[in-house]
């Protein structure tokens, strides 16, 4: 049975993605926000998935919006929230806030479902539009690296106590396009596996091409970093963190 991206995935999202380092992204963006003298108030996380890094913000005081595509992963966030959180099911490439806000973060690649450049530009865009003036824009990508190398013609697969999955990755190095299919089988009630499949495509962005968008948008990009260690990105990083500013 093939779903849409993110439908059967949310109910084992964050079983799978256990390793996926939420807490040093979180201290990364406070620390950015820190070094450039930034006091936010009211964040926006945009692609927030099941609300990881959205929640440890909540916890600690900041006022959050958590803006995803997915109902079925807001519906995960939502479950979980034990801090207020104000949860929006709307597209990146068209979303609307009532107001400004004073930082955006967007982490673990969603940017890089943005397949067609004419819709991360609309994100860029929009992104400056709803931050106040100095507000920070901190997001992160898949690098070209990881499609190439780390991801590649490769499959992977995992196994828990009540799901599993299977990933056939394909990347198209022309196109730069990569297209991944997994297959979850999840254990139901009565003891048996259910068997669902996701097709999802990501694009693979060159720095050069963000750095223009960012800046046809109207913001000053101030620093890059390692996705993984959140130190000093080289060419064989696998996701880069960018922190611009409005």
């Amino acid at each position: 049975m093939s779903m849409p991206p993110y439908q059967i995935f949310a109910k084992v999202y964050d079983l799978f993605m256990a390793e996926t380092p939420y807490k040093l992204w979180t201290e990364y963006i406070k620390g950015m926000w820190g070094k450039y003298g930034l006091e936010p108030e009211l964040v926006l996380d945009l692609g927030c998935g099941t609300g990881n890094v959205c929640l440890q913000l909540a916890r600690e005081g900041y006022d959050m919006i958590g803006i995803d595509s997915s109902v079925e992963m807001l519906s995960e966030a939502s479950g979980k929230s034990d801090a207020p959180m104000l949860l929006l099911c709307q597209d990146i490439r068209s979303f609307e806030l009532y107001g400004t806000v004073d930082s955006i973060i967007c982490v673990g690649d969603c940017l890089n479902y943005l397949t067609e450049p004419e819709d991360l530009k609309k994100a860029f865009k929009l992104c400056k539009n709803y931050l106040n003036p100095g507000g920070l824009f901190i997001f992160d990508l898949n690098t070209p690296h990881k499609y190439e190398s780390a991801l590649s013609e490769n499959d992977f697969c995992e196994i828990s106590e009540n799901a599993a999955y299977i990933w056939q990755n394909s990347y198209d190095n022309e196109k730069k396009i990569n297209e991944y299919l997994i297959t979850f089988f999840i254990k139901n009630s009565s003891g048996s596996y259910d068997r669902f499949e996701e097709e999802h495509f990501q694009i693979a962005y060159e720095d050069e091409t963000v750095m223009e968008y960012l800046e046809d948008s109207g913001f000053c990009l101030l620093e890059t970093a390692d996705g993984d260690t959140c130190m000093e990105p080289s060419r064989k990083s696998l996701r880069k963190i960018f922190t611009a500013r409005a």
